[in-house]
Order: structure tokens, then sequence, then C-alpha cells
């Protein structure tokens, strides 16, 4: 079985717009410059495209400085990677807790506005020195950390499942979808149909990935990652649910992806054509 990485991405603020990239750094809380920065609302509690569609629209663009942020109309706001040592800001990242640092009022104003958000957004970083506690160390390993991810350090998408929903969709007359829709940092070709959720990993001479567990998926597949549209009728969340479910859960959810960790490989470059084993 020959199986090869496709697509590598990156997203630098949560919930905002990837970067495809040909090559990455491979770090134990992900890839290099991924999930680095989040949007919080002026109280702490962070904002994703499940509550503000928007954010989808907004491109991200890194350098070897730090991250640009644009959206036609609203021109740039840059961010560099060095702390400014901004308003300390505690916040959580689903149940976890997270010491950030507020990136100031004038980034916050640009994001309120290219957002068209009603109430204040803040960006903020995560504290110099801080590390996240893992809150399901169980599937994860206690020693696994990550920035600002929902989980997992890494994202692992098959091309063969993408394709497998999108007959499923076809068939019902439903719209194909793009693989944006799940926002992953890896995307892989040479694996059967929902396969990779049976798989202990992957690996080259340089690295290894370990799989840890299904990735649950939410209504943000159902955004339109170019218009930040709604789908009227929750696709592909509704279809996936019924043919690639989280396996074990009372309440069937919808599966795609896989959750993973760094094995080995702590700053090896992983690129798109990597053979793997």
């Amino acid at each position: 079985m020959h199986i090869e990485i496709t697509g590598l991405r990156i997203y630098p603020v949560k919930s905002l717009k990837g970067i495809a990239v040909e090559r990455a750094r491979l770090t134990p809380e992900g890839l290099q410059g991924d999930r680095r920065w989040m949007v919080v609302r002026s109280n702490g509690r962070f904002v994703t495209q499940r509550d503000l569609p928007r954010l989808a629209l907004i491109h991200t663009a890194l350098d070897e400085n730090g991250v640009t942020l644009s959206l036609q109309a609203f021109g740039q706001c840059f961010l560099p990677f060095a702390s400014s040592g901004g308003q300390p800001v505690q916040t959580k990242v689903w149940g976890d807790p997270c010491e950030a640092e507020d990136e100031g009022d004038e980034v916050s104003r640009w994001l309120t506005a290219a957002a068209e958000s009603s109430e204040t957004l803040r960006l903020v970083r995560m504290a110099t020195g801080f590390v996240r506690p893992q809150g399901i160390p169980d599937q994860l390993g206690e020693n696994t950390h990550t920035f600002f991810a929902d989980s997992a350090p890494f994202l692992v998408a098959n091309e063969a499942s993408l394709d497998a929903l999108n007959e499923e969709l076809k068939s019902r007359d439903q719209a194909r979808v793009p693989m944006d829709r799940f926002r992953p940092n890896i995307i892989v070709r040479g694996l059967e149909p929902f396969s990779e959720h049976q798989i202990a990993g992957f690996r080259t001479d340089n690295y290894g990935l370990k799989f840890c567990h299904a990735c649950e998926r939410c209504v943000v597949t159902t955004i339109n990652q170019d218009t930040a549209e709604r789908d009227p009728g929750k696709q592909p969340f509704n279809t996936l649910k019924e043919i690639n479910p989280v396996p074990g859960k009372q309440k069937p959810a919808p599966a795609f992806g896989q959750n993973a960790i760094l094995e080995h490989g702590d700053r090896a470059d992983i690129s798109v054509g990597d053979r793997l084993w």
C-alpha cells in the first residue's frame, strides 16, 4: 500500500482561514505556527466559526516575523511572533484553562470590524511560559500539549474518506464539499475510505505520528469557507453522522479525520509528497 501526503495546512489563528504549504516544521504542539492565536470576547470566552461564521473569510499569511491578517475592504493587520507583553487574559479551550496575553486595542478594532461583529472581539496569544494542561490525557497522553487547537496537536484527513462522503452526498442530491470544511493539518492519499480510524499512525525515517482517536465533527463542517454561509440542510454533518459515526457514543455524532500526536521527529520537516509507512 502506497500512502503519501498530498496536503499540509496551517491555521495561525483558530477559526480563521488556513494556509496551504508545501513544507512545515513538526513540533510536539503541532505544525509550527499552527493555532498560536485565538479570538475571544471581552470576558475571555473563546469565539469560533460556530458563533461567528464570518471568521472563515479572514485570510492569514505567515512570514519569518509573524502573521498578517487580511480581508478585502478592511486592509491588513500584522501580529509579530515576539510577545508585546499584553494584558493577561484568562480563557479556556473547551475545559482546558489557558493563560493568554491580549494583542491590544488596535488589533481588537480591526478584528471586530472585519468580522462585522456586534460585540467587541479581542485577539490573544498563549502567555509566555504557560503550558496548557491536557484535558483528555487518557486519549492523547498526559505529556501532550498544544496551543489553541481543540484537543490534539495534529488532525489527519484521508482523501478517500472525502470522496466516499461526496459520493453519498451526490446520491442524496446534495452538493459536494471540499476538504477545507474539515480544517485538517495533514491530508493523505492511499488509504481506503475511513480506514484511518483503524490504523495506529504513520511514519517516515524522520518522523512518526501516532493516531489517538477519531475526530468528532461539529457544525463548522456546514459552513462554506469561501462565503461563510451555513448549509440550510446541515450538510455534510447529517450525512456524515449516518455513514461514519464516532465509535462508542450513545448519541450518534459524525467523525472525520484522526487526531494525532508526534511520536518522534521534533523539529523535523514534513512535506507534500512524503511517502509514509
